[in-house]
């Protein structure tokens, strides 16, 4: 029996996120089997694991997209989720596509220069660029001041250049807000990089836990790092850097 409460907005818990026994089946088979995970208030996670472990189900349940489950998930009713590739609205200004459906042109103005797109407020979502567009769901994803902001990939498809950016952009995004974060994410440098807590998804649960206890801003070259990278690496299967 699945049991999904999502909890009021006027209780302050003690944890974001508590995963009790989920289990999600596709055709009979566990893709998520028996998992448990929590995240504290402010917490910034980051989700490691192959091609197929379950981790961007596991984001679609916690958004509250995939319901078909078994155990127990307790989620703040404020939560967020920025997909892997956004698919941006042409038809509309920017400031539109922020807010869809809502009047508060102040509001999204705000939250766009927040994310660095100020400057794009009145143009059309079609003649935005790809990282451009990746800045604008987060945007969206922040006009509701989620106390959960959940990341399947989000800056995957940029370039080195542009995925850095969004990288120190939503660093700071993180720090000055202060909701709890679960980025999914292929890239283990950029686990790292952002989270305070890095986890590793193998047969639909949790198999491994690492904290990351370095100060900020990081420094991909510092010796820490560079260990922390490598384990991680060598958790995955793939060979160090």
């Amino acid at each position: 029996m699945a049991i999904d409460v999502h909890r009021p907005t006027t209780v302050k818990p003690v944890l974001a996120v508590r995963v009790e026994g989920l289990t999600r089946c596709f055709d009979g088979r566990p893709v998520i089997d028996g998992l448990r995970l929590d995240v504290r208030p402010g917490e910034f996670v980051a989700l490691l694991g192959r091609a197929g472990s379950g981790k961007s189900t596991l984001l679609r349940i916690l958004a509250g997209l995939d319901r078909d489950i078994e155990g127990t998930v307790l989620v703040p009713r404020r939560k967020a989720v920025v997909v892997q590739e956004p698919r941006p609205m042409p038809w509309r200004r920017l400031w539109r596509t922020v807010l869809p459906g809502k009047s508060e042109r102040a509001v999204a103005e705000r939250v766009l220069e927040e994310v660095g797109l100020g400057h794009r407020t009145t143009a059309w979502s079609r003649t935005l660029s790809g990282g451009e567009t990746r800045l604008a769901w987060l945007a969206r994803a922040l006009v509701d001041e989620p106390d959960l902001l959940l990341l399947d990939d989000p800056f995957g498809a940029l370039d080195a250049p542009a995925r850095a950016t969004a990288r120190r952009l939503l660093d700071e995004l993180w720090r000055r807000r202060g909701c709890a974060v679960l980025l999914v994410t292929h890239d283990v440098e950029e686990a790292v990089l952002l989270a305070d807590r890095v986890l590793v998804l193998e047969d639909g649960s949790i198999a491994h836990e690492q904290r990351v206890g370095l100060d900020r801003p990081r420094d991909v070259t510092g010796p820490r790092f560079t260990e922390l990278r490598a384990g991680l690496l060598r958790r995955l299967g793939a060979p160090a850097a």
